[in-house]
């Protein structure tokens, strides 16, 4: 007999403009299911909400995005708060539709939410085609500094009460998210030995979201300094020492990678490959760092779902500062 996670909601925001074919999807929510309840914020198109709401299990809860939420430029954001709301366990497990919890992993993920208000997963693309083995390039280097974000995290709900939502209109969401609770005094713990499977995407897709992963390091500008610093400082080295100073740069990178490759175990779930294809991922972006910042100085924004998105992320600053803003406006309103 499965024993189920009664404390924790499930919860799924999707958005698809056409039907899919050949898609595990409805399988896994109906494990989940049996596991805990089950959430879906759907904002696909009239036509593809009705195919979801035949194909999925009749357990899991299926709803449209909230009227008040429609006009956020991320359509994600919506749909995760759409689903929230709707929650009335302590822990909520939020993911893309392209992550694939094992029910072993997810448990001890929930288990950990009673130590922490916010635990990051590491994502493990499986199966893992080219060009999701070179974006594995990129979680291995994240990896090594500071950490990866992954399509998956879990929070207290008590603590998003506190917080009282998110921004809708800026790219990194999950970022968004997670400095959004820790403005409110948060605790984060980042388990790079919990690996979680993803779907990879089609190769089409990957392409098309090289500019917008680029941009979301506008939320990170120490990141996108250093990235945005690759070109110049390789044409410098090479100017002066040739091609020893590519050789080196190459090594370094694979070394950096094959680091976060071995952190936490994950030597044993990322392929060594994706070590080697570091400098490769590196060169992409720095050149699409500097694409990315021309957009913001030329276009205002990125595209991205519902609208051009200006800001990838607030700062945690700003964050903490809004917050003591609306905690003093309520302590105002109850003394009046």
């Amino acid at each position: 007999m499965t024993t189920t996670i009664a404390d924790t909601t499930y919860v799924l925001p999707i958005r698809r403009l056409t039907i899919g074919t050949d898609d595990d999807l409805p399988e896994y929510l109906q494990s989940l299911a049996r596991l805990m309840p089950v959430v879906v914020a759907d904002g696909s198109p009239p036509a593809v909400f009705a195919h979801h709401a035949a194909a999925w299990p009749a357990a899991v809860r299926h709803i449209a995005i909230d009227e008040d939420r429609r006009s956020d430029l991320n359509g994600k954001v919506a749909g995760v708060v759409t689903a929230l709301r709707r929650v009335h366990t302590p822990k909520a497990v939020i993911a893309d539709d392209d992550v694939r919890y094992d029910p072993f992993v997810l448990r001890r993920l929930c288990a950990l939410l009673d130590d922490a208000d916010i635990v990051l997963p590491q994502n493990v693309f499986h199966p893992a085609p080219w060009h999701a083995v070179l974006d594995t390039a990129r979680t291995l280097i994240a990896r090594a500094t500071g950490g990866d974000w992954p399509g998956t995290l879990g929070i207290r709900m008590e603590v998003y009460a506190r917080a009282g939502s998110y921004d809708g209109n800026v790219l990194f969401e999950n970022l968004e998210l997670v400095r959004t609770l820790r403005a409110t005094g948060g605790r984060e713990r980042r388990a790079d030995d919990m690996f979680v499977a993803r779907r990879p995407c089609s190769p089409r897709r990957f392409f098309d979201q090289r500019l917008r992963h680029a941009y979301d390091e506008l939320g990170r500008p120490a990141r996108l300094v250093a990235q945005l610093a690759i070109v110049p400082v390789l044409a410098l080295g090479m100017r002066r020492f040739g091609v020893r100073a590519l050789a080196a740069s190459a090594l370094g990178a694979v070394a950096l990678a094959e680091a976060g490759r071995r952190r936490g175990g994950g030597a044993s779930v990322f392929p060594f490959a994706a070590s080697l294809c570091a400098p490769v991922w590196l060169i992409e972006r720095a050149a699409t760092s500097w694409i990315a910042l021309g957009l913001r100085l030329a276009r205002g924004g990125v595209r991205y779902s519902n609208g051009t998105l200006r800001v990838a992320a607030n700062s945690e600053g700003t964050l903490r500062a809004r917050h003591a803003a609306g905690v003093a406006l309520a302590a105002a309103e109850v003394r009046r």
